[in-house]
């Protein structure tokens, strides 16, 4: 599997395999499970998707940063890629993270739906 190099690559692949609204109900799930109270409606515009979850993560890494930790580690987004990221500005390590989710995301949903 060729993970998406970007937002929109990935919006597209997952509404060209029609799995958008799985990715949302997986998003749901994982927050869920993570504790934090975040709800996705299943009709989200991807750009509404894309800043809610912006401004989450943002908000968590500033004032929840445990509970931040616990949804990367229950999402099973990978340590090393967010190491790897530049943490100088929280706006810019905010908006990677976020993207990093979605892709592990993406990869949960693909995979289901392809085996």
């Amino acid at each position: 599997m060729q993970l998406p190099a970007t937002f929109d690559g990935l919006i597209d692949e997952a509404n060209q395999l029609d799995l958008y609204k799985k990715l949302i109900l997986q998003l749901n799930k994982d927050f869920l499970l993570a504790n934090i109270d975040l709800d996705f409606h299943e009709d989200i515009l991807p750009s509404s998707l894309k800043l809610l979850l912006h401004e989450t993560i943002y908000k968590l890494i500033q004032e929840k940063f445990t509970e931040y930790l616990n949804l990367l580690y229950i999402i099973d987004v990978p340590e090393r890629q967010v190491k790897a990221l530049d943490d100088k500005d929280l706006i810019i390590l905010a908006e990677a993270v976020s993207f990093l989710i979605l892709k592990r995301e993406w990869q949960k949903v693909w995979y289901k739906n392809h085996y």
